[in-house]
C-alpha cells in the first residue's frame, strides 16, 4: 500500500517498523532478524532497539495535538510472537552471580512495558497482535498493551515456575487488571500454556480472530477508535487513574525476580537449558 511506509534500517537491525506517513500508527514487528536463526525471545539487543524506537516516537506533552489519537501495534516478524526472556543470558548471569547485569536487563524490560502500558505519554492506544506463541516475557509484553488481538490456535502462558522462577516483568500486575488476583496466581504458579481460545474465554485476550486475520482485525480496530478519538484519549487518562500500574511497583517486583533468580541451582539451570532447546525446535529454528 502506498500509504504505508516501511522502516528497516541498520539503526534498528532487530525490528521492522511500518506505518502510515502521517504517523498516526506505528507497527513494530519484533524479531526482524529471525531468519538468521536467532531464537525469537527478549534479547537485550532487541529490547534496546525497541526502546530507542519507542523513545523516538514518544511526543512530549507540548507536541501532542489535542484530540489526536495514535496507535502502536506490537507484532512479530517470526513464527512465534515471543518466547520470553533470554534464558541463555539468564543462565550465564546466574552462574556468574552478576546481579547488576541481571537487574539492568530486568529494568530495561520494566521500562519498556510501563511505557507501553501508559500509552507513550497518553496519546497512544497500544495493541498486541499475537499471531504465534507468546510465552513468559513475551506474554508480559502483550499484557502491557491496552488491547490484545490474538489469532486462534496460539499458545499463551507463563512457564517460569518450571525452573523455579516467576514472570517478574509485569505479568502479575497486568494480569490482575484482566482477571482476579487469585486467577492470576493460578496462571503464574501452574506454568500452564493456554490456547488463545482459552485466554479469550478468561478475558485475557480482547479480540480473537481466525488464523491469518489478525492484521485485518487490528486495522479495523484502529478505524473504529478513530471515529471517537477523544473518548479513547480520555480512557487512557481514566485508566491511569482508576487502574494504575506504577513504575515503582514494577521495579520492586522485578527486584524480587532478580534476587530469586540468583538463588537458582543447577537443577533449575538444566531445566532452562531443556526449555531453550524445546522452544528452539518449536519455533522451527533447529532441525530434528
Amino acid at each position: 500500500m502506498t500509504t504505508i511506509e516501511k522502516l528497516r534500517v541498520a539503526e534498528y537491525p532487530t525490528i521492522r517498523v511500518e506505518g502510515p506517513a502521517d504517523g498516526s500508527a506505528h507497527w513494530l514487528y519484533m524479531h526482524a532478524d529471525a531468519h538468521t536463526g536467532v531464537r525469537p525471545c527478549c534479547r537485550f539487543e532487541m529490547l534496546e532497539d525497541m526502546w530507542r524506537y519507542m523513545s523516538a516516537m514518544t511526543l512530549p506533552p507540548e507536541q501532542q495535538v489535542p484530540g489526536r489519537l495514535r496507535h502502536f501495534v506490537l507484532a512479530s516478524a517470526a513464527s512465534a510472537y515471543n518466547l520470553g526472556g533470554d534464558l541463555d543470558l539468564f543462565m550465564r548471569l546466574i552462574r556468574a552471580g552478576d546481579r547488576a547485569q541481571l537487574l539492568a536487563y530486568a529494568k530495561r524490560c520494566v521500562e519498556g512495558v510501563h511505557h507501553v502500558h501508559t500509552g507513550f505519554g497518553g496519546d497512544v492506544h497500544t495493541v498486541a497482535l499475537v499471531q504465534g506463541d507468546a510465552l513468559g516475557g513475551g506474554l508480559e509484553m502483550a499484557l502491557a498493551c491496552h488491547t490484545i488481538v490474538a489469532e486462534e490456535g496460539v499458545g499463551m502462558g507463563l512457564p517460569e515456575v518450571l525452573f523455579g522462577l516467576f514472570p517478574g516483568m509485569g505479568a502479575y500486575s497486568f494480569l490482575c487488571k484482566r482477571v482476579s488476583p487469585r486467577q492470576a496466581e493460578r496462571m503464574i504458579l501452574s506454568g500452564e500454556v493456554y490456547s488463545s481460545e482459552e485466554m479469550y474465554r478468561l478475558g485475557v485476550v480482547d479480540v480473537l480472530v481466525p488464523k491469518g486475520e489478525g492484521e485485518a482485525a487490528v486495522r479495523d480496530l484502529i478505524r473504529q477508535h478513530q471515529r471517537a478519538p477523544h473518548a479513547h484519549l480520555a480512557m487512557n487518562a481514566v485508566r491511569g487513574i482508576g487502574q494504575p500500574v506504577g513504575y515503582e511497583e514494577l521495579l520492586r517486583i522485578t527486584e524480587v525476580w532478580v534476587d530469586t533468580a540468583l538463588q537458582l541451582g543447577d537443577k533449575s539451570l538444566r531445566t532452562m537449558e531443556r526449555i531453550v532447546r524445546a522452544q528452539t525446535r518449536r519455533a522451527g529454528l533447529a532441525g530434528g
